[in-house]
């Protein structure tokens, strides 16, 4: 598959087929910034957007918190010569994040919209190099292959609940709910019932 620009423009612009609007982006911002700021009890200072595409969670993060250090990793070429200077985007993938400078933690991980896109090994080895770099949280949108979701993802991509908790257990995630997991270094900080399962 092709990232180009005819790709951004039928998902994420076109309003006949787009599957993400502004306002929806704004919102899931607005959602990781809170939960992340409740278990960190400061604000959000660092953000790791992985799979960023153009880098659309960038101008709500900033218009909610404007002094925001914001990294983006995209796999596309056509994304980083576009927006790759003025939006901080860097050139990688899931499986392979160390390609970037990147800081030792960040107090949220991104990854809205493509973790459908791996395949297992890819995954796998995703969340391993990523787990240690969660300072706060990381908002994954994990899709199993019960959910009903629209868009271009690979449906023979999708495995069942038990795939995914047994990944994020192995690498010491605990979710919170709502796509948000805890990284290693806060997992302490939730009660019992605050767990998402």
């Amino acid at each position: 598959m092709r990232y180009d620009k005819a790709y951004f423009d039928h998902w994420y612009r076109d309003p006949v087929t787009r599957v993400k609007s502004a306002a929806g982006i704004a919102r899931k911002a607005a959602l990781a910034l809170a939960v992340a700021e409740y278990y960190l009890e400061r604000s959000v200072k660092t953000v790791l957007d992985i799979g960023c595409g153009e880098g659309n969670w960038l101008a709500p993060l900033k218009k909610l918190r404007p002094s925001i250090r914001y990294t983006g990793i995209d796999s596309s070429p056509y994304v980083v010569a576009r927006y790759g200077k003025s939006r901080g985007i860097c050139l990688g993938s899931f499986a392979s994040m160390d390609w970037c400078a990147l800081r030792e933690t960040y107090d949220l991980i991104i990854c809205s919209d493509m973790l459908f896109y791996l395949s297992p090994s890819e995954l796998r080895e995703g969340l391993s190099s990523m787990a240690p770099r969660i300072g706060g949280i990381a908002f994954l949108e994990l899709y199993t292959d019960k959910d009903a979701v629209i868009g271009d993802f690979p449906k023979k991509g999708l495995f069942p609940a038990a795939y995914y908790k047994k990944l994020l257990r192995e690498n010491g995630l605990v979710s919170v709910g709502s796509q948000c997991y805890l990284g290693p270094e806060l997992t302490s900080h939730a009660m019992e019932m605050e767990h998402g399962g």
